[in-house]
Order: C-alpha cells, then structure tokens, then sequence
C-alpha cells in the first residue's frame, strides 16, 4: 500500500507539487461534464419532447444532429490550427460564450429553421469549448501519463452523463424550453471561469511534459525550455501526418465508432420510449447506465492504455460495441437493453481517450491540433451519417432493427481499419514516441 501511495503522489507532484497539467485535466472535465449533463447527453430527451410539440419526424430531428456534427468536421483544421496558434484557453472561452448564449435562444425557437440554426451554434460552441480544445491541451502537458490524463478528463462527460436523470427530471418539471434557458446560465457563470487555467505548453510556464524533467542537474526554465525543445524535434506537421496510412486508418476506424455513437446518442432515448414502450424516466436510466459502464471503460483505460498495445485494446471495444448494436436491435426485454449499455458503455469509455493518445503516441504533440482537426473531415462524417441512417431506416420501416444491425456489421469494418493503422515509421527521424 505504501508503495501504490509514493507512486501516486510522484505522478500528481513529481517535484514535490502539484504539476500544473493535473489542474488542466480537472478543469478540462468540468467543462465536459456541463456540457454533457446539460445538452450533449440529454439531446435524445430534448428531441423527445420537442418532437411531441412540433410533429416533426425522426430524420429531420437527426438532421440537426447531422449537420452539427458536419460542422464540427469542417471547422476541425481552422480549429486546429488555432488552438496550435493561439492556445486553448481563448479557443474555449469564445465556445463557452457561444454556446451559452445558443442555449438561451434555442429556448426560444418555433420553427424548423431556428431549431436548425441553434443547433448549429450550439454544436460550434461545443466543438470551440469542449473536447477537441481540451483534448489538445492535455497532449501536450502529457507524455507517459497521456492516456490516464485524457481518460480522467473525460469523466466529466461520463459523469454528466450518469446524471441526465436531473436534467430530464428538469425537462418533465420545468419544460424543455425553461431547461434550456437555464443550462445557457449556468455555461456562461459555472464553466467559464474554469477556463484560466488551460496554459498551452508546459515549456510556456516553466514546465515539461508530466513535470518531469529526465536531467534534473540543471532545472531550470531554460533547461526546461531546451528539454522541450528536444522533446518535440521528432513530432509530425500536418502535412507529413496526412501522408501516412496510419492517419487514414485511424481516422476511418474513429469515424467507423461514432457512426455507432452518434446513433445512439440521438436515437436512444426514442427507442427504447417510442418502439418499446418503456417510460422517458426508465430511458433516462438507461443513459446513466450506460455511461456508469462508460466510466469503468475508462478507469480501465487509465490502468491498461499506457501499459498494452492500445490498437489491440481498440479492436476490442469495436467488438463490443458491435454484439451491444446487436442486442439493442433485436431487444426482447429490458435486460437486453441493460445488455447494450453495459457493453456499449465500456467500448466507448475505454476506446474514446485511446484514439487521442494512439494519434499523439503516432505523430507527436506540437502539431497535434492541427493533425487532430485535419481528422475530423473523416471523423465526423461518422458522427453526422449515423443518426440519419438510423433515422432514415426507422422512418422507412417502422422501426430500429435493420438500421441498427447495419451498424453493428460497420463496427467490424472499423475493427479493420485500427488493425491496419501500424505505427508510422520514417526514414530522416525516429517515430513520435521514439520507440
């Protein structure tokens, strides 16, 4: 036990403090897990309700999620690129500011064009404020314990998810437009402010990636400055990451898993309350159930990912989400429905923080938003196609099955497509991680 402690605080204080990324990881699950609980993992219960008072059918109500998702893939490289350029923190207050005020007059639409029009700013305050930013600032405070970090960041939106049984109790209490209105207030007064502490670069206030510094004879900042220095000469451009395999595969097999969790995410709750008939408060625990599993994926994620092969561990999860698609489709029972939560939970917190650090680990950590953001082009046409298949196949047919067992098949390809994704090795340089 003694020992488990001292290896504990040396990765919290290497120095004999608190290393500055932990605070970056602590703020940057916050900021996740209000966008979660109050939007994000509550959408399909919005659309619920909104779809009860307008009348508009399920493909129209997945086109706004598609189109957000859209959004979110072209604005990826500027988005990149800016956060490379200017930092995360003014790229994430501009979001939170955005989003909170696209929350305010979402609660106010009345037509099928202003539901488009906020959901499309709502999705560009997200995408600004939240993981891709977030996500970015983390890789470059983070080396060997990179995978722990972005797993604990993303506890927060596990977390909010697990708690979306307040927001839909706020949904059944206060109506969705008085919900949303408040989520906006809270954005802008609760997770703003945490924004002051996403510094760049360790070397930019005196530290070094995991506050490890391997020469300790000299600490100090211009030593640190030129351990950094040394740190980052192998890392890839964007240019030279768009020129390997890896980075197609990679980017296929990512899209591949979110066509699965943008379905889910936006169908979900009318599933399991339109087509099988259970009440929206038992939808809802069927989200926090499934995104209490999502948190076991990523304490998992925490304690294997810088351990084992994370392509392997990939692979895995792909399967897993595809026997919970399965048992989704072809749900008898609400067993069958515990079964894919279970089982889509664990896949997608254990997979989602290993496709960041599978891409740092590949082509470094100074370019990384840039390389990031050139990914979401493929990344997040996954995202956008997936909810408006389902939608569309439901529609159609009159109910989930077929759209969801297509799903389930797709998650094998994406399997694939990791398995290919082998480390990119050069010529003129060792690869990212130096292996």
């Amino acid at each position: 036990m003694r020992h488990i402690l001292h290896s504990i605080r040396s990765i919290i204080s290497p120095q004999g403090r608190i290393f500055q990324g932990w605070r970056i990881v602590y703020a940057g699950g916050l900021v996740q897990f209000t966008g979660a609980i109050l939007f994000f993992q509550a959408f399909g219960a919005y659309l619920l309700l909104i779809e009860d008072e307008f009348g508009w059918n399920k493909t129209l109500l997945a086109g706004a999620f598609a189109l957000a998702r859209i959004e979110s893939g072209l604005l990826g490289p500027i988005q990149g690129w800016m956060i490379d350029r200017y930092g995360p923190r003014t790229i994430i207050r501009w979001g939170l500011f955005i989003f909170g005020f696209a929350l305010i007059g979402f609660s106010r639409i009345d037509s099928l064009i202003e539901f488009y029009v906020y959901s499309f700013l709502i999705a560009l305050g997200t995408s600004l404020g939240g993981f891709l930013s977030v996500t970015v600032a983390l890789v470059n405070w983070f080396n060997r314990h990179r995978a722990k970090a972005l797993a604990l960041s993303q506890f927060g939106f596990s977390f909010g998810g697990i708690l979306v049984p307040v927001t839909v109790f706020s949904l059944e209490t206060f109506g969705w437009r008085a919900t949303a209105a408040g989520s906006g207030i809270i954005v802008l007064l609760v997770a703003w402010p945490l924004t002051r502490v996403f510094d760049h670069r360790p070397e930019d206030v005196g530290e070094t990636p995991d506050g490890i510094l391997h020469d300790k004879i000299n600490p100090s900042r211009e030593r640190k400055r030129s351990f950094a220095a040394a740190y980052r000469g192998a890392d890839f451009t964007a240019k030279e990451a768009i020129k390997t395999r890896a980075f197609w595969f990679m980017a296929l097999g990512h899209g591949t898993s979110l066509l699965i969790v943008g379905a889910v995410m936006v169908h979900l709750v009318l599933y399991v309350n339109g087509q099988l008939g259970y009440s929206l408060t038992v939808a809802g625990l069927i989200v926090s159930l499934m995104t209490a599993m999502q948190i076991v994926g990523l304490t998992s994620t925490g304690f294997l990912g810088d351990r084992i092969d994370k392509r392997i561990i990939v692979i895995t999860c792909m399967g897993l989400h595809a026997a919970g698609m399965l048992l989704l489709a072809y749900a008898q029972n609400i067993w069958m429905v515990v079964g894919f939560a279970a089982l889509h939970g664990i896949a997608w917190g254990t997979r989602g923080p290993l496709m960041q650090a599978i891409r740092a680990d590949y082509f470094g950590a100074t370019h990384f938003g840039s390389i990031m953001g050139w990914s979401s082009l493929i990344v997040m046409l996954g995202m956008a196609i997936g909810p408006i298949y389902a939608g569309y196949m439901a529609d159609r047919t009159g109910n989930y099955q077929a759209g969801f067992t297509t799903l389930a098949i797709a998650a094998v390809f994406g399997a694939i497509f990791f398995l290919l994704a082998k480390h990119p090795y050069r010529s003129d340089r060792q690869p990212a991680d130096g292996k």
